[in-house]
């Protein structure tokens, strides 16, 4: 099909009148290096691009285009939407793009900037555009002058640092920021009126010593009558808040919480920032749905009256989602019924309850008496949008973007095998600090209670009481077992690098209680708490992603992944929720979600291999190209490293302990492609991966190598997710 497209695309010069040149490539050199003048963005002032190419090579969109002919019915209409129209040469535009790239160079301050258009026609019908650029020399700002005709103005500026420095090299783009920064500086200390028109520039070359005399204006303000006045520093008078509901005069929110969220107050100078802080916290109240703020001059002062217009959401919500499901080849359906009310307490606190149940018919079960899997949970939230922390003063409170949450889920699940219940609470919080880009969650307190009413004898003979099956992982899985544990995790992104980690421990105050109290233990030589053994360990997770090499069309993506797990005093074996696997759309796409590891361990019971795949380290190595193809699809190539391992050495996973000096030859390389669909709020990706190294088979050489004996039954893996995996 690709060959057919590529053709395709070949051949639409065919349909081209003589006059006509499809621009095939589209080039911006330098006549030299410069450090300051980057060519791949320079491109982006280019008018005409060539047609796009999927992975910087194949015009595949230009191929679908031509499928089409002249095809006049619903499928011609269709294809010539999804593909790219030839792009007809324009010596119009060429010349535009000519003088856009000198005018940007020049507002980098190269004033004698020239740039020169080379076309190359090697091929019938087909033309190459190349835009040479000449930078020259740079023009430096020597001297610089100052005009402020507004005294106490210029007594205020003095306490800020401009953009702007003698000696500086020219740049139009940091004037322009200089005016902006004037402008808010001022608005936020009054100047109510005052925009960045009243600041600009007089110029003047000196073309023999590459200087510019600049000198920065700011202009008195203007009166009606065009008399010129001094500019008026405005203070905030009466703070009024009305309903922005037809026929509700009344806001649902009580006054202390449109306070708390207001950051103008009575008796303040005007602040455009504080303005601006006041829209977001409202914005972010899930019962607020609309906020507009007016202002009214008070006549023949300097005061102004504020008016806060707020209309609130409908409280309450249901929503119903059912949900088909496919467990290795066992068909099942769920449903969740939700309720949602977001203003419980008229402080726009969230309040939410969701239940949900599962039925799945399992099928080669052998020696169960039932054959059917039934889930069914309660789980409640409720959600604050501000710190609920003692001894917390208000200026912390408003400094900081907030929300606190109590939260309660009881879970049953019937296997034909066991029983098991969850019954887990939590106290959490996070908030992000005002016009940062890190963020912070901390979990002060996480109870999970796990426990097992009923085993069948069929499963508990087979592998918990087996001593030919001594899985000391397995069997600690099937305990009733307490975990309480706290956690902090911090992120941070900027759209190009992203960071996030995430630290907990577990069982230490329960182990100080258990020691000072003489608590029992239990046949495992574990303490005891109410009867009840309780999980230790500590863990860490570090995720690391980075761009490469980024642009609207194409983006390379860097990615690293690592996580640690030790399990100590009343613990030998993790907990599984907590135990890392490796495989599947976020990992190694070689494999399957939990077919990947501990080290070379080769699986050899594929009945209980989901609790012996599962280690306390695992190491993540992906890059990944992504481009866009055409309407709303996109493609990508990756490939990834990984693997897990145990930290100590377990019988049941034999080479699945991590060595240093094993890591080489235990990582597992694969590599795929993928295709994604992009509806903005959501994108759906199929990946297909393919083994390229299997630490699993070490003497077997076909199997350790899939990259040089591909075998697609063994070692192809397809996936299918709900976002990016970076």
């Amino acid at each position: 099909m690709v060959v057919v497209l590529l053709l395709c695309s070949c051949s639409v010069t065919h349909n081209l009148d003589d006059n006509e040149l499809i621009l095939d490539k589209v080039k911006v050199v330098s006549d030299r290096k410069y450090k300051d003048i980057s060519t791949s963005q320079l491109k982006n002032y280019v008018r005409q691009k060539e047609n796009a190419r999927w992975f910087l090579s194949m015009k595949i969109p230009l191929g679908v285009y031509a499928l089409a002919g002249k095809d006049s019915s619903w499928v011609g209409r269709t294809l010539r939407q999804m593909g790219e129209a030839p792009v007809i040469y324009d010596t119009l535009l060429a010349r535009q793009t000519c003088d856009d790239l000198q005018q940007a160079m020049r507002n980098k301050g190269y004033l004698d900037a020239q740039v020169e258009l080379f076309v190359d026609q090697k091929k019938k019908k087909k033309i190459d555009a190349i835009y040479v650029l000449h930078p020259g020399k740079p023009y430096y700002i020597t001297p610089l002058e100052t005009d402020i005709q507004d005294s106490t103005i210029e007594r205020l500026l003095k306490e800020r640092k401009s953009l702007l420095s003698e000696g500086m090299q020219f740049n139009v783009e940091t004037m322009a920021q200089e005016r902006s920064d004037v402008s808010s500086f001022l608005q936020d200390r009054g100047y109510f009126r005052f925009h960045k028109e009243y600041v600009s520039y007089k110029a003047r070359k000196n073309e023999n010593l590459h200087h510019v005399a600049l000198a920065k204006v700011l202009h008195p303000y203007q009166i009606d009558e065009g008399r010129d006045t001094l500019h008026s520093q405005y203070r905030i008078r009466n703070l009024n808040y009305v309903s922005g509901a037809q026929g509700d005069s009344a806001i649902h929110l009580r006054l202390r919480v449109l306070e708390e969220n207001t950051f103008l107050k009575p008796g303040s100078l005007y602040s455009a920032s504080d303005l601006q802080n006041t829209y977001n916290h409202f914005g972010r109240l899930g019962a607020v749905r609309y906020t507009n703020i007016s202002f009214e001059q008070v006549a023949d002062t300097a005061l102004l009256d504020a008016t806060i217009q707020v209309q609130t959401n409908k409280p309450s919500t249901i929503s119903f989602q059912p949900e088909g499901t496919n467990t290795a080849g066992d068909f099942g359906a769920a449903a969740s019924l939700t309720y949602q009310n977001r203003n419980l307490f008229r402080g726009s606190e969230t309040f939410s309850v969701q239940l949900r149940g599962a039925y799945e018919a399992i099928k080669g079960l052998e020696g169960y008496r039932n054959q059917d899997y039934i889930e069914y949970s309660v789980e409640s939230r409720l959600s604050f949008p501000r710190f609920l922390f003692p001894f917390l003063n208000s200026d912390v409170r408003r400094r900081i973007t907030a929300t606190s949450e109590v939260s309660l889920l009881y879970d049953s699940q019937d296997r034909p095998e066991f029983h098991r219940r969850v019954l887990s609470t939590g106290f959490h919080y996070q908030w992000k600090p005002q016009k940062h880009r890190d963020s912070y969650s901390l979990d002060l307190v996480d109870l999970n209670y796990v426990f097992m009413p009923w085993v069948s004898q069929t499963f508990r003979r087979e592998y918990l009481e087996n001593e030919s099956n001594s899985n000391a992982i397995l069997r600690y899985n099937y305990e009733n077992l307490f975990i309480m544990r706290m956690g902090f995790g911090y992120s941070y992104n900027n759209g190009r690098l992203a960071l996030k980690t995430h630290v907990e421990s577990a069982g230490n105050l329960l182990d100080l209680c258990a020691h000072s109290f003489r608590a029992e233990k239990n046949y495992l030589g574990q303490y005891r708490v109410f009867n009840i053994a309780y999980a230790q360990y500590v863990k860490a997770d570090f995720d690391f992603t980075r761009q490469l090499l980024g642009g609207k069309q194409d983006q390379l993506i860097f990615h690293l992944g690592f996580g640690i797990a030790y399990p100590y005093g009343n613990s030998q074996v993790l907990p599984f929720e907590k135990r890392y696997f490796s495989g599947g759309a976020n990992s190694v796409r070689g494999w399957t979600v939990r077919s990947l590891g501990p080290g070379r361990y080769k699986d050899k019971d594929g009945r209980i291999n989901f609790i012996t795949q599962t280690g306390d380290m695992k190491f993540d190595l992906n890059l990944e190209y992504r481009t866009h193809l055409f309407w709303k699809f996109y493609g990508a190539l990756f490939a990834d490293a990984g693997n897990i391992w145990t930290l100590r050495k377990y019988d049941e996973q034999p080479e699945g302990q991590f060595t240093l000096r094993g890591l080489v030859n235990d990582l597992a390389v694969s590599y795929g492609m993928g295709l994604r669909l992009n509806f903005d709020y959501f994108i759906l990706r199929f990946d297909l991966g393919m083994k390229a190294i299997n630490p699993a088979y070490e003497t077997e050489e076909e199997a350790h190598y899939p990259l040089i004996h591909p075998r697609m039954g063994r070692d192809l893996a397809f996936h299918f997710a709900v976002g990016l995996p970076f």
